[in-house]
């Protein structure tokens, strides 16, 4: 088991740029596939991205790419989601995940595909 905690949340315009981080605990980090997922209210969670433990390869959802990236860096057991071109549409709670040697592909966009899960940073976006 990892734990997980989100951080980098906030308000900001259409247009504007967030980064989020999720720091994990212990020392196996590299091994963990981590993705991002987001929920707004009334919604099922849904997908956004997700990167490999092995080799970092990463995958995305159609709504996000081009204005998202993630990125690991391993030495720091952390996570990022950099969010830039930020739409009201991308106004949700995200939540970050880890699933040890965990699959990549469009296997990591589903729920199920991980059990390790943080409390969530809430993201506003306003028009």
């Amino acid at each position: 088991q990892v734990q997980l905690v989100e951080s980098g949340g906030g308000s900001v315009q259409a247009g504007g740029s967030l980064r989020l981080s999720c720091a994990a605990s212990g020392s196996t980090f590299a091994t963990y596939t981590m993705g991002w997922f987001r929920q707004a209210p009334g919604k099922v969670r849904e997908f956004v991205a997700a990167i490999s433990w092995t080799g970092g390869s990463t995958y995305y959802a159609d709504s996000v790419k081009g204005r998202f990236t993630i990125s690991r860096d391993n030495a720091k057991n952390t996570v990022y989601l950099q969010m830039n071109n930020l739409k009201p549409e991308d106004t949700a709670v995200y939540y970050c995940a880890a699933r040890q040697f965990g699959a990549s592909g469009q296997a990591s966009a589903k729920v199920g595909s991980y059990n390790n899960w943080g409390q969530g940073t809430q993201v506003t976006v306003s028009s």
